[in-house]
């Protein structure tokens, strides 16, 4: 069993193409004995986005604080505290901070789901709506 505070695991900034202000803490993983399922939690600073993308596999958010919206293709669908998110495998989608305090969401994805592709994909009407 792990119990654990999750700010006492390190915070790691995203490093991919199309990231910006974005931090992930590995909350419960294959090297905790977890044998099917990835938790992390993502912090998106104000005005900050993951990047539009896809992958082959299924993940599930929970929005713990902050405001923003998902991208599901090009449509913007508004976040807050207490929604929930299911991305189905190969759906493009971003999140993205509106707010003026950080968007914190949890996100479980399987554990099968190391090592897989992530597609990042162009930027459309999400780039074109930021000033």
């Amino acid at each position: 069993m792990k119990v654990e505070h999750s700010k006492n695991i390190v915070s790691h900034i995203v490093q991919m193409d199309g990231a910006v202000g974005c931090h992930v803490r590995q909350l419960v993983n294959e090297q905790d004995g977890a044998p099917t399922f990835a938790m992390r939690q993502f912090e998106v600073e104000p005005g900050g986005h993951t990047p539009r993308h896809f992958h082959p596999y299924e993940h599930e958010v929970y929005v713990l604080e902050g405001e923003g919206v998902v991208y599901e293709g090009d449509t913007p669908r508004p976040l807050a505290a207490g929604d929930v998110v299911f991305v189905a495998p190969d759906e493009v989608h971003q999140f993205r901070n509106t707010g003026s305090s950080p968007l914190k969401f949890l996100c479980l994805i399987p554990n099968s789901a190391t090592g897989k592709n992530v597609t990042v994909v162009p930027e459309c009407s999400a780039e074109a709506t930021d000033t």
